[in-house]
């Protein structure tokens, strides 16, 4: 056979198995329902929130019940766990970052905001933070200590519950007392300064809030969410925090 009927019959199967590739394409879901049950399937305990594709070509962006980001190819056989970066002009892009913020800014707006514990800014608003809160939690009394500061920046503080030990412990309780008593905010005041506060129940958010700062990804306290999404973990003095929200 001459080179050119080699050329000529190669060209020819590539062309068929194109053909069989592209002729009846996934349709719109497919490869993500696929990706969610096989991972569902392989890891019981694991719920997938939600599947997309990602930025780099042939990987799928999966969230996790958990707050973490899972890669995976499109037979969802090969996974990939930790930050997925991008190289710019400008320097690196964490990709995965900005992904969980917009998805972080989503939640939160779908959020009622009367069921944060909030401390508005005085004067005019420039600003509003929802800080994940632990009432036993150092850094989270010292940053509480820096409201007065942050609300004369124009910064308003909104709290919500994330008392780390967790459901049915004496932190979660007093937490949820905060939360009911007559005055909230001053329950919160008198609690962050290691106060007792009366024990209270009722009617309340606080095991959402448990659940929401875990799906937005909060490992930590304090962790403040920012209006675009972006989280801020642990404790950040006041003047810093209103500098970098272009305040000062």
């Amino acid at each position: 056979m001459s080179a050119r009927m080699c050329v000529q019959k190669s060209v020819m199967v590539l062309g068929l198995l194109a053909g069989a590739v592209f002729a009846v394409p996934a349709l719109a879901g497919e490869v993500e329902d696929a990706i969610a049950k096989r991972l569902a399937d392989a890891v019981p305990r694991l719920q997938v929130l939600s599947v997309k594709p990602s930025e780099a070509q042939g990987l799928y962006e999966v969230q996790s019940n958990n707050g973490e980001t899972i890669y995976t190819t499109a037979d969802g056989q090969y996974l990939l766990t930790g930050d997925l970066l991008k190289l710019t002009d400008d320097g690196i892009t964490n990709v995965t970052e900005e992904s969980r913020a917009r998805d972080r800014r989503d939640m939160m707006a779908k959020e009622d905001i009367k069921d944060a514990i909030s401390f508005p800014a005085k004067g005019e608003e420039k600003a509003v933070i929802s800080v994940f809160t632990d009432i036993d939690c150092p850094y989270c009394r010292k940053l509480h200590a820096e409201v007065p500061q942050l609300n004369d920046y124009g910064i308003t503080v909104n709290y919500y519950g994330f008392p780390r030990s967790g459901p049915g412990t004496p932190s979660f309780a007093k937490y949820v007392s905060v939360w009911c008593s007559d005055d909230p905010k001053a329950a919160m005041d008198a609690a962050k300064q290691g106060q007792s506060v009366a024990p209270a129940s009722c009617e309340n958010p606080v095991l959402e809030q448990f659940l929401l700062g875990k799906e937005v990804g909060v490992t930590g306290t304090p962790a403040i969410v920012l209006d675009d999404g972006h989280m801020v973990r642990g404790y950040v003095p006041a003047e810093t925090l209103a500098k970098g929200l272009g305040l000062l």
